[in-house]
């Protein structure tokens, strides 16, 4: 497909999933249940730390999570008491379990205890001239496990690019925070992260779309892969590259293309 062509047709997949009708039966749906940032933020967190496997499933946890927190996730990591956490302990979703759980809510307390948004816990890795998020992950994930006695088997659950990992989840929840426009779906809530800066998320559907088009040559599916689509992504929109994640995994999941 000529490049045009390609650019053409990129649009208008984007525009057909970047839709409102989109929200329900994606984990995007669990912020959406919510209006005041920091629960969109940390609903959000969780729905894409959830999302690998069955979205349906992936839905129903994170649902179940929120009820646990008693659809006030905010105030539940920042007030909570020890009896409060005993609501958590019966939760697993997949790997997911916990020991997880509670340190991603000690986390949490640690963090909106001193910051308003967790924005800042992406940012702080970062530097001025950085023309992509990938100093902020890092960053984030050294963030993310400094506090005393994380549990080993945590660790799996925050990726970071410098493993070489796609890092797919966390750059969903990036676009989900950054991206704004007036389709609804993304919230746009997050300003110092320009949305030419993230990296498009990536796993196996996205990379087989990705390879039809000649956007992906790389075999291996990791950081680099997420790069390498990132860039040619921008040649059809720099300073919304990740928009076409939309007609990307609507291609590959909804029309198994």
């Amino acid at each position: 497909m000529k490049q045009p062509s390609l650019k053409d047709f990129l649009n208008r997949k984007t525009e057909e999933y970047n839709q409102p009708s989109f929200i329900k039966d994606d984990p995007v749906s669990i912020p959406h249940l919510f209006s005041q940032k920091p629960d969109i933020e940390i609903a959000g967190f969780f729905a894409a730390i959830f999302a690998w496997g069955n979205r349906t499933i992936i839905i129903k946890k994170s649902q179940e999570l929120m009820q646990a927190m008693d659809m006030a996730p905010h105030q539940f990591v920042l007030q909570h008491h020890e009896n409060d956490l005993k609501k958590l302990l019966s939760f697993k979703h997949r790997t997911f379990n916990t020991t997880d759980l509670l340190y991603f809510v000690e986390f949490l307390k640690f963090h909106y205890s001193k910051y308003t948004s967790l924005e800042t816990a992406f940012t702080r890795g970062m530097q001025k001239n950085d023309t992509s998020i990938e100093n902020g992950l890092a960053g984030f994930h050294h963030y993310f496990f400094s506090l005393q006695d994380v549990p080993a088997r945590t660790r799996k659950h925050i990726a970071t690019p410098e493993k070489n990992s796609t890092c797919k989840r966390l750059n969903m929840f990036l676009r989900w925070m950054v991206r704004q426009d007036n389709s609804g779906v993304d919230f746009g809530i997050w300003k110092t992260i320009r949305p030419a800066q993230l990296i498009c998320p990536i796993d196996l559907h996205v990379a087989r779309v990705a390879k039809r088009f000649n956007l992906l040559p790389r075999k291996q599916i990791d950081w680099q892969a997420a790069l390498e689509l990132t860039s040619h992504l921008r040649t059809l929109d720099p300073d919304d590259p990740v928009k076409y994640d939309f007609a990307l995994f609507g291609l590959g999941v909804v029309e198994k293309f």
